[in-house]
C-alpha cells in the first residue's frame, strides 16, 4: 500500500477541520415570513420576500360598454434585515407589475422603488427612519395591500391617502397585549412623492400621527390586516387620527396625480376605528382633503385646468371570519367633493361583497369580490357601474 493507516488517519482529520471551516463560513438560514440569511459573525442579515396577485374582472358600465380584464394587479419583492448591529435595519421593496411600476412618460423617472429606507431602532420603543417609505396616514393605506380582505383598497383610499415619500420619520411605540396601549408617529418629508428628484422649492410635508388602544393591542400585530385571522379572544379597538400639511405641493394629490400648474399647501385629515372579536371585525374611516383655491390654470391655455382633489369621505366595513376559514365581507364608501371641483369631479358611491377562503392566511388566499358603483355628476347624467372579480394572492 502506498498509504498506510497513519496516513489515511491524517487525511480524515485534515478533511474534517476543511469541512467544519467551511461550514463556519456559511450564512444560517431561517425560514418564517420569507427566506432569512444570517452571516455567521451576526453582523449581517437578510430577508427575502415575494408576493403577487393575479386578477380576472368582468366591468359593466351603464351606457352599454363591457371589458374583461386580466393581469398581474401587484408583484413585489422585498428586503429586510440588518448590518453591523441589529439596532440598524433596511427595508427594500421594488415593484413590476404594470399598474404598480405606472406609465413611463419621457423626463420622469421609473416607479420600480417602492421603499428604501435605514431604520435606527435603539430598543423597543423607538425607531428613526430615514428613506423612501409609506407616511403614517390613514390605516387602510400603512396595512400592506396584500393584508386587505377585499381585492382593493377604498375609492376614498385612492384619493385622500398621502401615500409613500422621502424624509424623516420618528417612531414611538407603546403596544401591550393586556393593558391600554398607544404609538405616535411623526415625519417630516419632501412632500412630492415616491421617486420624485425635481425639488426646486423649501416646501416640505409634516405629518403626525397617533393611536390608542383601549384593550390592550392585537394578537401578532393584528391592527396592520384586515380580518380577524387570529379570533381575538377578547374584544380589541383601535383608534387613531392622523394629520398632514403639504406645503408648496405640486401634484393634485400631494405625493400622487398629475403636476399642477401651480403650487398648492394642501392639508389632510384621518380618523381610523378598528375592532376585532372572535373573528368578527369592523373598520370605519373617515378622510379630506383641504385647499385654499385648489383650481390651477395653465398659463398658456385658460381653459386647461387642473386642480387639487379636495373634499371628504367614509368608509364602513365589517366581515366574519368562519371555522373552516371561508370569510364573508361587505363594505359601504361614500366619497363627496368639494364645490371649488364639483363641476370636474362627482359625488361617488361604493357597495362592495366579497367571499375568501383563507389557504395560509393572508400570504395565500382566494378572494371573490362585487361592487356596485353610483357617480352622481354635475352636468351630466347619473352613472351605475359594476363588475365582478377573482383573485388570487399569494407570498412569503
Amino acid at each position: 500500500m502506498i498509504f498506510g493507516s497513519n496516513s489515511f488517519a491524517q487525511i480524515i482529520k485534515y478533511d474534517t477541520v476543511n469541512r467544519e471551516t467551511q461550514y463556519a463560513a456559511l450564512p444560517y438560514y431561517s425560514y418564517g415570513k420569507g427566506l432569512g440569511l444570517t452571516s455567521p459573525d451576526s453582523i449581517f442579515q437578510l430577508n427575502i420576500r415575494f408576493r403577487m396577485q393575479n386578477r380576472a374582472t368582468y366591468n359593466h358600465f351603464e351606457d352599454g360598454d363591457e371589458s374583461i380584464d386580466a393581469q398581474i394587479r401587484r408583484l413585489r419583492l422585498r428586503f429586510d434585515g440588518y448590518v453591523g448591529n441589529p439596532h440598524f435595519m433596511y427595508s427594500i421593496q421594488l415593484s413590476f407589475a404594470a399598474e404598480d411600476v405606472g406609465e413611463i412618460e419621457d423626463g420622469k423617472n421609473l416607479n420600480i422603488i417602492r421603499d428604501a429606507v435605514v431604520v435606527y431602532k435603539p430598543n423597543d420603543h423607538w425607531d428613526f427612519s430615514f428613506g423612501q417609505t409609506k407616511l403614517p396616514g390613514n390605516r387602510q393605506r400603512l396595512n400592506s395591500s396584500g393584508a386587505l380582505q377585499l381585492t382593493d383598497r377604498s375609492i376614498n383610499n385612492s384619493r385622500f391617502n398621502i401615500d409613500r415619500d422621502f424624509g424623516l420619520q420618528i417612531h414611538n411605540s407603546n403596544e401591550f397585549e393586556d393593558k391600554f396601549a398607544y404609538n405616535f408617529r411623526g415625519a417630516v418629508t419632501m412632500g412630492e412623492g415616491r421617486n420624485w428628484t425635481d425639488n426646486d422649492d423649501t416646501g416640505l410635508a409634516l405629518t403626525g400621527k397617533a393611536e390608542i388602544y383601549p384593550f390592550g393591542s392585537f394578537k401578532k400585530t393584528g391592527a396592520y390586516f384586515e380580518g380577524d385571522l387570529m379570533r381575538e379572544p377578547t374584544p380589541k379597538l383601535m383608534l387613531s387620527g392622523a394629520y398632514s400639511q403639504n406645503n408648496q405641493a405640486k401634484r393634485e394629490r400631494g405625493q400622487t396625480g398629475k403636476e399642477l400648474f401651480a403650487a398648492r399647501t394642501i392639508r389632510s385629515a384621518f380618523a381610523d376605528l378598528i375592532f376585532k372579536y372572535d373573528g368578527w371585525a369592523f373598520m370605519s374611516s373617515y378622510m379630506t382633503r383641504m385647499a385654499n383655491n385648489p383650481l390651477t390654470l395653465n398659463p398658456e391655455e385658460a381653459s386647461d385646468v387642473r386642480y387639487v382633489f379636495v373634499g371628504k369621505g367614509i368608509d364602513f366595513q365589517g366581515s366574519y371570519l368562519f371555522r373552516n376559514n371561508y370569510e364573508l365581507i361587505g363594505r359601504y364608501s361614500n366619497q363627496w367633493v368639494d364645490d371649488e371641483i364639483r363641476m370636474f369631479e362627482p359625488h361617488t358611491q361604493q357597495f362592495s361583497l366579497g367571499l375568501n377562503k383563507y389557504i395560509w392566511e393572508h400570504a395565500f388566499k382566494l378572494q371573490a369580490e362585487a361592487t356596485y358603483e353610483t357617480r352622481d355628476y354635475f352636468l351630466e347624467s347619473d352613472t351605475n357601474n359594476w363588475y365582478i372579480r377573482f383573485q388570487v394572492e399569494i407570498g412569503i
